[in-house]
């Protein structure tokens, strides 16, 4: 079962390399990173402590998992909340493609690997308190640029899909850790 739980971590992992290379719908990308993720971690209740090579395949998987596979459910979140009825009008596509212009916060995506890699670093490590410091430090930075039109909203979607994504990783890790 082990086996089973590092592949479906590396499937949640890769899976945001299918809309680099070959243009997926980030729906179809989210949900395949999703189920990767959620097979992990019902495999691991039925996995026991990993050692050796394995631990330590675990700790890159889990966090790859962690970094990579966010991505993909913030950009759905973003979707699935510009279709709510208070989400006001529909932004206009881009003449470079079917993504919609970014929002208001600039450097999101960068910022988001590497929080979701703070919280890894943090859970993986044993120390949970540091998702506290990630979400002070990333709040204080974007505290002048949360008073543009909808840049509360996207920091909110954005931050909370971004950790919540990274501590469900991380708690398959701490499965197979345990």
């Amino acid at each position: 079962m082990t086996v089973v739980t590092l592949v479906l971590l590396a499937v949640a992992a890769l899976a945001p390399a299918l809309s680099l290379r070959r243009g997926a719908p980030v729906w179809l990308v989210a949900g395949l990173a999703t189920a990767a993720l959620a097979g992990a971690a019902l495999t691991a209740t039925a996995t026991p402590a990993v050692h050796g090579a394995a631990l330590a395949a675990t700790l890159v998987l889990t966090t790859l998992a962690a970094v990579t596979g966010g991505a993909p459910a913030v950009l759905a979140s973003f979707r699935i909340a510009r279709r709510q009825p208070d989400a006001g009008p529909a932004p206009s596509p881009s003449p470079a493609g079917p993504e919609p212009p970014p929002g208001p916060l600039r450097g999101g995506r960068v910022i988001g690997l590497l929080e979701r890699a703070a919280v890894a670093a943090a859970i993986l490590s044993g120390w949970p308190e540091g998702i506290a410091v990630v979400l002070a430090v990333k709040g204080l930075a974007r505290y002048p640029e949360l008073r543009e039109p909808q840049a509360s909203e996207q920091f909110i979607i954005g931050t909370f899909t971004s950790v919540l994504w990274a501590i469900a990783a991380c708690g398959v890790g701490r499965g197979l850790l345990t």
